[in-house]
């Protein structure tokens, strides 16, 4: 079957999909997606500090990278990928909802003034649907309607319709919910990443200062190398305060696209409500 001459086309619109990745259903993201994208992401951020860093005048950029005269460690390289990582997961996602979305805007019913949806016409909305979207499945809302249609002679009143899509309703929410899982894992990894260079910077910093104590130096050495310890530390909570930042960056964004796909699922409710259930009329309607 051609995929062209649709109105909507998942093949064409969904952004993993359409490169040729193996993409989740409805607003999933795969994890090698995100790893990919996370690549390029990470590449053009330290593409961008790099000139900033040769010029070795800001320490806020300067923190970001390895070596140098503080000897920092290789951890901001581990966080600013995590977080990548976790940035075009969410950026995915917030793309799978708007193509989603595209699919309210449909004219699912007939025309007909007055179009009463029974189980004697409910092919025709089922070939309506397929004769304007490509692998209509792949819609959330196109999906629980097809479901819910495919099956209604065998359903006898219509709160047992209202069940069926409520049913479908409670499987899309839990599975939406299962997508976040890998994210919010990786929001919970970058603070530990950060505190992990912390300890690290810590643990340099105070052996250094022990090895001089126990060499028996004198007061101005002691001072010199205890001025290093808290320059030291002062370099070892930088990786902390990056992953920390980061953390709660990407912790108010992936609430923020959550709460969008919340008010996309009601929306569905909606379509379902306005398009089903208040047309439907079965030749039983009692309890």
């Amino acid at each position: 079957m051609a995929d062209t001459g649709f109105t909507l086309n998942w093949k064409k619109l969904d952004p993993e999909a359409r490169i040729g990745l193996p993409a989740k259903k409805f607003t999933g993201v795969a994890g090698g997606s995100g790893f990919l994208l996370a690549i390029v992401l990470t590449v053009a951020f330290y593409g961008v500090l790099f000139p900033f860093w040769q010029m070795k005048s800001y320490q806020f950029i300067n923190m970001f990278f390895h070596g140098g005269e503080e000897n920092r460690s290789f951890i901001p390289y581990v966080t600013v990928f995590l977080s990548m990582w976790c940035l075009a997961l969410l950026w995915i996602k917030s793309k799978k909802i708007k193509v989603q979305r595209r699919a309210l805007e449909l004219q699912i019913l007939p025309e007909t003034a007055g179009f009463i949806l029974s189980p004697d016409n409910s092919a025709v909305v089922l070939n309506n649907i397929d004769g304007q979207v490509y692998t209509a499945n792949n819609f959330m809302v196109l999906n629980r309607i097809q479901k819910t249609l495919a099956n209604l002679k065998n359903i006898g009143r219509v709160s047992d319709v209202s069940s069926v899509l409520n049913d479908c309703a409670i499987a899309d929410e839990k599975y939406i919910e299962s997508t976040y899982t890998f994210t919010k894992g990786l929001i919970w990894a970058i603070p530990v990443t950060g505190f992990i260079g912390t300890v690290l910077g810590l643990s340099e910093a105070v052996g250094g200062f022990g090895k001089v104590i126990t060499e028996g130096a004198d007061l101005s050495v002691l001072k010199a190398s205890l001025s290093g310890v808290t320059g030291g530390l002062a370099v070892a909570f930088e990786t902390t305060l990056i992953a920390l930042v980061a953390a709660l960056l990407l912790q108010l964004l992936m609430t923020l696209i959550m709460q969008k796909e919340e008010d996309f699922m009601d929306d569905c409710a909606n379509f379902c409500y306005q398009n089903i259930i208040a047309r439907l009329k079965m030749i039983d309607t009692g309890d």
